[in-house]
């Protein structure tokens, strides 16, 4: 039930930001490639925006009766990871990301979603999972980061104001490798103080991955089809290293038992 409630948030949130990317002309006026510029559903007009928008607060309604029977379960802490999810899902698109805090939203929830689960399934709270959220909630932000550069400038003509934006672009090609240290600072900090297993040091397998994208970037942040290459690379990297970090629990599990 946890993971099906936050797939329909997660489903709810893709769905409402096509909408109001589409109905804002953002998703019309960006050059769309398979890693950034939308799905391309509704400026291809396979889909109505209003049977989009009906979809995104069915999904958004689904996961939230799904949190609300966890709350009747599970107590009072996940009315507040629960009132978050609900408010920033549906306000996302609009307030938060033309605030510039989409990359702190994602963070936040990966966070959230990490230690609500832990929650329900051992009634207790620790650091543990709010730093191994952390850790998936930070890599999740630097694919929404470099996925901003493609869409800089559609975005700023509608009013956007995306942390890419903020930043401009060359600068922004800097603040990227932020994301990645704050990952791996969390992930060795847990390992010396035996928060994380040892294992978590298999991390590091994905850094030639981040390096060539962050070098790729820096070279072609001003060019969309030349950045499809290091937006690819940052998703690989950003995927693999959360499958390491995770992969180290279970093993570190197997090999204690």
């Amino acid at each position: 039930m946890t993971f099906a409630g936050v797939m329909a948030l997660h489903a709810s949130v893709d769905l409402l930001n096509d909408y109001w990317d589409y109905k804002r002309g953002i998703d019309t006026s960006t050059k769309r490639t398979k890693m950034s510029g939308g799905t391309g559903v509704l400026p291809e007009g396979l889909l109505k925006p209003s049977s989009v928008y009906r979809a995104g607060i069915g999904f958004l309604i689904l996961g939230s009766i799904i949190g609300f029977y966890f709350v009747f379960t599970d107590g009072i802490i996940i009315v507040t990871i629960l009132g978050f999810a609900i408010l920033s899902i549906y306000f996302y698109s609009t307030k938060i990301v033309d605030s510039g805090l989409a990359e702190f939203f994602v963070t936040v929830k990966g966070a959230m979603i990490v230690l609500g689960t832990f929650f329900i399934q051992s009634n207790q709270i620790t650091i543990e999972p709010i730093l191994g959220g952390i850790v998936v909630g930070v890599l999740s932000s630097l694919v929404l980061f470099i996925a901003s550069f493609p869409d800089h400038d559609a975005d700023k003509s509608k009013g956007r104001k995306t942390l890419v934006i903020a930043l401009g672009k060359k600068r922004a090609t800097f603040v990227f490798w932020i994301f990645p240290l704050i990952s791996y600072f969390v992930i060795f900090t847990g390992i010396s103080l035996g928060i994380f297993p040892i294992l978590s040091i298999i991390t590091i397998l994905g850094i030639p991955l981040l390096i060539k994208a962050g070098l790729e970037l820096k070279k072609n942040f001003d060019t969309v089809d030349e950045l499809i290459p290091s937006m690819s690379n940052t998703l690989k990297f950003s995927r693999i290293t959360g499958a390491l970090f995770v992969l180290s629990f279970l093993f570190d599990a197997v090999l204690i038992n």
